[in-house]
């Protein structure tokens, strides 16, 4: 509006220095009007005086010659000025309808002009609200690269004011290393004429943005450059999530470990002269089935995890360690002989019997490893890999009967740390089931089925969880679900022990009713398989006579008489006649 007002007053002298001109102008006519006059009538008076006097002699004719002369003269020299005066008036009356008629166009040019200011303003202030509400960073520059504005969002991230900002170059607001950065793209884009796009990184503290700046040059109404306009934008989120697809695909998910697609591109990289020797060891989990089925998936990825954190440890700064499947590994390692290879092995071996040794309630697997090495530029890695993964085998079948005892080992004993179950009343179940099993008249072979079923009749237990194992009060109808699940999950573990399948069917069917009310299939009478029914009676007569969570010990009468009072409904009417009449008596 400044500027608006500094036109109205330019108008303004232009209008008084007009009305100045016109007063000069009419003083100037009525002065040649003026002068006209005097010149006429003093020879009109002169010459008609002259005249009169040579013509006429007569003193009375002279007196009346004279005032016709006079009257004459009157009339001659008022329609002169008649005349005169009319024009000057009519020049003056045109003069001042030019003049309104200027002032009214003056008018309506002042009005059109503050419309066109107002609109202007509107427009500019529009745009920089639009500029300052748009979370992009926004700025300009001259053709010396200095800021002449910028929004809000640029601003307010620099921890500056726009005014602050406006003036200054780079290197008053940014350090060396950017500012050289920004200025080399700006004089790309002045110099060249073309717009630029470049990625930068900006630091505020602890945290870090990535930006995409757009740079393009704008011109003047003749063409000519006169600067830039820059956009950045914010791709941080963009580029974290770029970031984490590109390691997504080189990395296995559960462990962090690198995934095939790395490895599979690590042997084109490694796989040169100068890597020489490269030795590959492949490992593979044991047991990892039976911790799956047993504990669970959760338990199982847990198990891979460890071993991956010890397979890193030991071998990360000497090559590339990755998951390759379910329970495989492979650690590429250049530049490594085939001693070292071993080394490491024996090294890994010793970290997980260290490990396990330091496990107290958790279920471990182990993992059997095999190396082989490349000395030669025309062996293939292929080839090698192939001899690694036999060598890996040879060990695993070599150590195979010893991992599987070591994990029912754990398994058995975190049954027990999970539950009431003790191995006291696995030692008691397994002399009362031989003696019973000995008055029934089984072979020495089914008796020692028995007693090994004696100690992992209830090994399912292992996954349920420990707060409904020792739970005092009453079970709900979840919680009974779940504990119905046991003899499945046992049945589950022993079948992929060969050692213990011949028990499978025994574990699964211990809580089988003689009258078909058990589960989990609700077998009856002799289809429940004989070792089944001997220790679902052996189980109910020490679990009755020593202390649970959710009840007391009965005594050794009060035991007997129970079994004897579910013979022919819980229990094989038969065996529970002769366990109470000649085992227990």
């Amino acid at each position: 509006m400044l500027l608006y007002g500094v036109n109205m007053s330019n108008d303004h002298k232009k209008s008084k220095n007009s009305y100045k001109e016109s007063v000069l102008f009419a003083k100037a006519k009525a002065l040649k009007i003026t002068v006209l006059y005097m010149l006429i009538s003093s020879a009109w008076i002169i010459l008609s005086d002259l005249l009169s006097q040579t013509i006429i002699q007569d003193a009375s004719k002279f007196m009346l010659t004279s005032i016709l002369k006079g009257l004459l003269y009157v009339i001659v020299t008022g329609f002169a000025i008649y005349l005169m005066i009319f024009k000057a008036l009519k020049e003056t009356d045109m003069a001042k309808q030019d003049a309104e008629f200027s002032n009214e166009e003056l008018k309506k040019s002042n009005l059109e002009y503050k419309n066109l200011y107002i609109e202007n303003s509107n427009r500019q202030f529009l745009i920089k609200s639009l500029t300052d509400s748009m979370p992009d960073h926004i700025f300009y520059k001259d053709i010396n690269f200095r800021y002449t504005g910028c929004n809000k969002a640029f601003a307010e991230f620099h921890g500056m004011t726009e005014k602050e900002i406006i003036g200054k170059n780079d290197y008053q607001i940014f350090s060396k290393d950017f500012a050289d950065t920004y200025v080399e793209s700006d004089k790309d884009v002045i110099n060249n004429l073309k717009k630029a796009v470049f990625e930068d990184i900006a630091h505020r503290g602890d945290s870090v943005t990535y930006f995409e700046t757009i740079k393009n040059p704008y011109f003047d109404a003749n063409g000519n450059c006169v600067g830039l306009i820059g956009v950045s934008r914010d791709i941080t989120e963009r580029k974290v999530k770029q970031d984490q697809i590109i390691y997504l695909n080189h990395h296995d998910i559960l462990t962090g470990l690198y995934n095939r697609l790395y490895l599979e591109n690590a042997y084109a990289e490694i796989d040169k002269k100068e890597n020489l020797p490269i030795s590959i060891i492949i490992g593979d989990i044991n047991g990892l089935k039976l911790v799956n089925d047993s504990l669970g998936h959760g338990f199982g990825d847990m198990a891979i995890k460890e071993i991956a954190d010890i397979l890193s440890k030991c071998c990360s700064d000497k090559g590339v360690v990755a998951r390759i499947g379910g329970d495989e590994f492979v650690i590429l390692l250049p530049k490594t002989d085939n001693k070292t290879a071993y080394n490491l092995i024996k090294q890994i071996t010793h970290d997980c019997n260290e490990h396990m040794n330091d496990m107290k309630s958790m279920f471990y697997a182990n993992i059997s490893l095999g190396c082989a090495t490349k000395s030669s530029i025309d062996d293939t890695l292929e080839k090698v890999y192939q001899q690694a993964e036999e060598n890996m085998y040879r060990q695993k079948m070599f150590e195979y009967k010893s991992q599987h005892s070591a994990i029912l080992s754990s398994i058995k004993k975190t049954m027990f740390e999970k539950s009431y179950e003790t191995e006291e009343h696995a030692e008691r179940m397994a002399v009362l089931s031989r003696k019973l099993g000995k008055e029934l008249g089984l072979p020495e072979e089914e008796l020692i089925a028995l007693e090994l079923l004696s100690n992992l009749h209830d090994i399912g237990k292992i996954s349920i969880d420990k707060n409904i194992l020792t739970k005092p009060g009453k079970l709900s109808k979840e919680e009974w679900k779940e504990i119905k699940k046991h003899p499945e999950v046992g049945y589950r573990i022993t079948q992929v022990a060969p050692d213990l399948m011949h028990i499978s069917e025994y574990i699964l069917s211990h809580h089988e009713r003689w009258d078909g009310l058990g589960y989990p299939q609700g077998l009856k009478e002799k289809e429940i398989p004989l070792l089944s029914r001997i220790i679902a009676v052996v189980d109910s007569y020490d679990a009755m006579t020593q202390d649970r969570p959710y009840s007391k010990a009965k005594t050794k009468l009060e035991a007997e008489e129970e079994i004897l009072t579910n013979a022919g409904s819980q229990f094989d009417p038969v065996i529970a006649r002769i366990f109470v009449e000649k085992v227990l008596n």
